[in-house]
């Protein structure tokens, strides 16, 4: 589970930037809220940092040239066009031209 977690992760999370905005983001919005939320914070301050979080790994994708993977998921169940992949990787979302190498 976790071999397949890091071949999906490693390849969207190429760029410098992105890495350090999820580095920053991740913990923000998984780790930081939830404690917030059990230790019964203000709820403006729960909220803000799950969405700072959020948004910290949004533009981190956004740097990178790709979706972050709750978008592609959501613009797969619309049937919207979705970038999986940024510029820097050598994979490829694209099914017809049969070079996703994330495929086991």
């Amino acid at each position: 589970m976790i071999a397949r977690f890091l071949k999906n992760y490693l390849p969207r999370h190429r760029n410098r930037k992105n890495q350090l905005l999820h580095l920053a983001g991740v913990p923000l919005t998984f780790v930081v809220a939830p404690v917030m939320l059990a230790l019964e914070s203000p709820p403006v301050w729960i909220v803000a940092c799950f969405l700072a979080g959020y948004a910290l790994q949004l533009a981190g994708h956004a740097i990178e040239g790709n979706d972050a993977g709750e978008v592609v998921f959501i613009k797969k169940m619309l049937g919207i066009s979705y970038i999986e992949y940024g510029p820097e990787s050598e994979y490829s979302s694209c099914r017809d031209l049969n070079d996703d190498n994330t495929e086991s």
